[in-house]
């Protein structure tokens, strides 16, 4: 039992030290998307901040309640048509890094509370932050003919990882709902260095 755990707690770090590396400067990952539905496709899941948000929302959906995943959905809506109109937000990198954290953190005190969340302000959390990155995929979006299998894409790419991740989790043992939101959580904070930092230069 002990070597077991041992080994998950190596593979975490060893998880959490990859995507560190990997999250370098996000403020610098993001740009205008071009192509159509196989771009789309990969827009969310080659962006590793956007990737881990999906992976969060999965988690949340899964120790929560599988409704997170349609209050996901409509923050994603509501995020992209108004990333689409040109609306942006103060900081907006720097929040859609925070927004993985907080989900993650969601699902940690959720995992260590006696008593059951409330869905609500789950809910409004969750779409919160899935908004943020929506918005950041709607300034991105093509704005030519391919816009429509672009977005048709990017909904489907998005679908199969939280969804994924939903399913998977529901599989497991609570410890691996619970570390890898412990990974999230940390990734996030990683994630939002780099652009704090250069908003303090």
């Amino acid at each position: 039992m002990t070597q077991s755990f041992s080994a998950r707690s190596l593979a975490l770090l060893g998880g959490a030290a990859a995507l560190a590396l990997l999250l370098d400067q996000p403020a610098q990952a993001h740009g205008i998307a071009h192509g159509g539905i196989a771009t789309g496709f990969l827009h969310p899941i080659s962006g590793p901040d956007h990737l881990m948000l999906l992976i969060a929302v999965g988690a949340a959906a899964s120790s929560i309640s599988a409704q997170l995943l349609l209050w996901a959905l409509a923050g994603a809506i509501g995020g992209g048509v108004f990333g689409a109109l040109g609306g942006t937000l103060p900081a907006q990198e720097f929040l859609a890094a925070l927004a993985i954290s907080a989900v993650a953190v969601l699902v940690l005190r959720t995992l260590r509370s006696q008593q059951n969340p409330q869905l609500g302000a789950c809910a409004a959390l969750v779409a919160a932050a899935v908004a943020v990155h929506a918005m950041l995929h709607g300034l991105e979006a093509p704005a030519d003919g391919s816009a429509a299998l672009w977005w048709l894409g990017a909904f489907t790419g998005s679908v199969l990882v939280s969804g994924g991740s939903f399913l998977l989790l529901r599989r497991l043992p609570l410890a691996w709902t619970r570390g890898l939101a412990l990974l999230l959580a940390l990734c996030g904070g990683v994630a939002a260095l780099g652009p704090a930092g250069l908003l303090i230069r």
